[in-house]
């Protein structure tokens, strides 16, 4: 294997679950997520000895996901399938948090429209600022807080409704 093939293979070893993650939380689909993944280090792949040379991998990994995610979604083929409803395996709880409120969290999340839940995910998830988000997405800082402001506005409706709900 050589050097390349090598500084690779760790990078994809230490980060692939935190990949399938984000890339689960933008699909709502497990079987989707790795699709996404496999795609995002393709190119990652292709890129490798400039990217390794770049500030930031993960930036461009990200970025790779987020595209790779829209491209899946621009196939007709998959405007037929549903979106499955089980969680991966390898989704992790917050600590200290139930699995009934895991399930609610995540099940609220899928709910997002695609731009509101790619937001999200690179806010929240990954903790980027506004402005990364932003060059992450090609959106301006404006779209993002927007975006941002209705997902966690219609997150909480969701979450309280759900909550009224189990307590009646």
């Amino acid at each position: 294997m050589t050097t390349r093939d090598e500084a690779f293979a760790t990078y994809v070893a230490a980060r692939r679950p935190q990949l399938f993650r984000a890339a689960w939380l933008l699909t709502g689909d497990p079987h989707r997520a790795e699709d996404v993944v496999q795609a995002a280090l393709t190119r990652l792949y292709v890129a490798w000895p400039r990217v390794q040379r770049a500030d930031s991998v993960d930036a461009y990994v990200r970025r790779a996901i987020v595209n790779a995610h829209v491209d899946e979604g621009r196939r007709p083929w998959r405007r037929e399938a549903s979106v499955g409803d089980a969680l991966p395996e390898t989704a992790v709880a917050a600590p200290g948090a139930a699995v009934e409120e895991h399930d609610a969290l995540w099940s609220a999340l899928r709910r997002l429209p695609a731009g509101q839940r790619r937001v999200v995910v690179l806010r929240h998830w990954w903790g980027l600022s506004v402005e990364e988000t932003a060059a992450d997405l090609n959106v301006s800082t404006g779209t993002v807080k927007s975006q941002t402001s209705v997902a966690l506005a219609t997150l909480r409706e969701v979450l309280a409704d759900d909550l009224t709900k189990e307590s009646t």
